[in-house]
């Protein structure tokens, strides 16, 4: 049987999420599960931290998985709902919701002038205070406060905006996000959020009455240039395979498609059972460090869809069925991001269905 798998510590999730709580002692926490829990496994990470106070995800299905499981946690969803049905569901399954845009404030009406129904539904109002991505600007934000305050479908209006580079801490932008929110809702009385990951860790000033951390959770640091291990955080997912082939050359002899490396000396050559059918990044780079039996070795050649290649040296402490670690434990997953050109969000979304997952506490 093919050794690959994502071996999930949900014990490192619950540790990492005691971090962002020393961080952000005053703070609720809005623990971000959206993306599969950013390939984690939804179901099984949220059921890990019932303690929680809330969890946000992006979409209705997300929200649906979570209630089929069994999770009782206040649930947020980010993207709000995109339909009418789906704003019916939001109160079957007692959900609370971002509101983003006009469309969704009519349709909040309409349900409030449906006699026969009487939710009371918690509506996060968000701001775009410089993401340009979702949210009122701040005119608009007025004026769809001032309609839904009046709306008996609404239990209670909060506040919510999104930092755009709070991952940079010399960005200035995160405070001109930060003056135009606290400007904007000062004086409204209701509970604010607006530290993603990011501000949870750098930007104090940012926590507010709810944090809603993120990446961090699974134990990466948010910040540029930073890893994890640096605030104390544990990799929450560590994607394994094997060794189980070892090829001799000589000097001249090259490895993968394309021909794309060349021995410079007698050396040998470890294959492992993993690619970027496995979702193993494609472009990693020559070098990206692969972790065997404790020691980092040089990927080389092109990563092929089942299989990659190491330079295994002169080292022959090898047997076939070696565990080979491509990140988590023992080999931060932010430094084969660094060599993939990419981040660790994608590396862990990128995971595909072939790899079997474990997970243990």
């Amino acid at each position: 049987m093919r050794a690959t798998k994502a071996v999930i510590d949900l014990k490192a999730v619950e540790h990492n999420l005691s971090v962002v709580k020393t961080l952000a002692p005053k703070s609720n926490v809005m623990a971000v599960l959206k993306a599969n829990a950013y390939g984690h496994g939804l179901a099984n990470v949220a059921r890990a931290i019932p303690q929680q106070e809330a969890i946000a995800v992006a979409c209705m299905d997300e929200a649906e998985i979570l209630r089929s499981s069994g999770v009782k946690n206040e649930i947020i969803l980010l993207e709000g709902f995109f339909s009418e049905e789906e704003l019916k569901q939001v109160v079957e399954l007692e959900l609370q919701t971002v509101v983003h845009q006009d469309s969704q404030v009519n349709q909040l009406e309409k349900l409030s002038e449906d006699s026969s129904t009487n939710p009371k539904i918690v509506v996060w109002l968000k701001y775009d205070s410089g993401m340009n991505r979702l949210g009122f600007d701040e005119q608009s934000y007025t004026e769809a406060f001032n309609r839904i305050q009046k709306l008996q479908a609404v239990k209670e209006i909060r506040f919510m905006s999104h930092l755009a580079c709070a991952d940079d801490i010399h960005d200035p932008m995160t405070s001109i996000q930060l003056k135009s929110f606290t400007q904007l809702i000062a004086g409204l009385k209701g509970d604010r959020s607006l530290a993603n990951s990011a501000g949870v860790i750098a930007w104090p000033e940012t926590h507010f009455e709810w944090v809603r951390p993120g990446i961090i959770l699974f134990g990466c640091s948010p910040l540029l240039g930073v890893s994890g291990e640096a605030h104390q955080l544990k990799p929450a997912m560590t994607l394994q395979s094997q060794l189980f082939a070892i090829k001799n050359l000589a000097p001249g002899d090259t490895v993968g498609y394309g021909a794309s490396w060349q021995a410079k000396s007698n050396t040998r050559i470890g294959v492992i059972a993993i690619g970027y059918g496995d979702g193993y990044p494609r472009h990693a780079k020559e070098g990206t460090p692969v972790l065997i039996n404790g020691k980092e070795y040089p990927l080389v050649g092109k990563v092929s869809m089942d299989m990659i290649t190491v330079d295994l040296g002169i080292d022959d402490d090898f047997e076939l069925g070696d565990v080979a670690t491509l990140w988590g434990q023992g080999l931060p997953v932010e430094k084969i991001a660094h060599f993939a050109d990419t981040i660790p969000y994608t590396l862990f979304c990128g995971v595909t269905s072939r790899v079997k997952f474990e997970w243990y506490d």
